[in-house]
């Protein structure tokens, strides 16, 4: 009987690895409970800066595809944002767009998927959304009069 035990390496394979020590941390003070409060950081965001005066934001691509790909509403992107939904359209439109257009093929996907692997609910739905199918179907042909012919 083989064992399956792979061979374990020798020290002298083994990589050299420095040991650097943390930094101590400051003294708590006893009297305080709980974890320390996180400090804010200065950080440089990369975006559009929308709006005027006092009320100009810098507004990032990233964040607006984010959430159009949840699918907020324009109006509730704006809101997140703070800014009018006339700027969001203008500046952001074609991203908004593509993030609306990526969940829907990730949602298409998911359910061909669930389709495929057989679950008749599914297969009915897109069967009716995709196909055209439908439970009562009518012909088109049979509404139309008839032809008047005078021979």
């Amino acid at each position: 009987m083989e064992d399956n035990i792979p061979d374990v390496p020798t020290t002298e394979e083994l990589p050299n690895y420095e040991v650097v020590p943390l930094p101590p941390e400051e003294p708590r003070d006893p009297s305080k409970t709980g974890p320390k409060p996180k400090q804010l950081k200065a950080v440089e965001v990369f975006g559009y800066e929308v709006g005027r005066g006092l009320r100009k934001k810098v507004v990032t691509p990233e964040d607006v595809y984010k959430l159009a790909a949840l699918g907020c509403t324009d109006s509730e992107i704006a809101r997140w944002f703070d800014i009018a939904e006339t700027t969001l359209k203008t500046n952001f439109s074609e991203i908004m767009a593509k993030g609306r257009e990526d969940v829907k093929m990730a949602l298409r996907q998911a359910q061909l998927k669930l389709a495929l692997s057989g679950n008749a609910v599914m297969q009915i739905w897109l069967g009716k959304n995709l196909l055209g199918q439908s439970d009562n179907p009518t012909n088109s042909d049979a509404n139309a009069p008839l032809p008047w012919n005078e021979d």
